[in-house]
């Protein structure tokens, strides 16, 4: 039903720092975006692998995984098809300009969040 992680989300608390943390790690910083203030995505140099997505903790978030993202061809079916599992709390599809993705949260049976993603570059 899912395809291969496409993001990890990350709250840091200093998303610049933890930026040059991972680019220390070899990752490459593909974009910078406004989601949650300054947002920062960084890919494997050689391209294969997760994105992490980070951006610094506001209000009452904590540093930590926000969520692990899927990557889908159709958001829309696959959170249909979460719903015919049986899946809880399913988050109709939205579209978030600043990413350029549309998205799907849902969450597993300890209450994380994890995402059906589709559109991300």
């Amino acid at each position: 039903m899912l395809g291969k992680i496409d993001h990890i989300e990350i709250e840091a608390s200093n998303a610049e720092e933890m930026a040059g943390f991972l680019k220390k790690l070899g990752y490459e910083e593909l974009r910078q975006t406004e989601h949650h203030g300054t947002s920062y995505e960084l890919q494997p140099a050689d391209g294969d692998g997760p994105i992490f997505e980070v951006h610094t903790v506001e209000g009452e978030e904590v540093p930590g995984i926000n969520h692990i993202a899927f990557a889908a061809d159709d958001v829309e079916g696959v959170a249909e098809d979460l719903r015919e599992e049986g899946v809880e709390n399913v988050v109709d599809p939205y579209y978030v300009e600043k990413t350029g993705r549309t998205i799907c949260n849902f969450r597993d049976p300890d209450g994380r969040r994890f995402q059906a993603v589709s559109g991300s570059e």
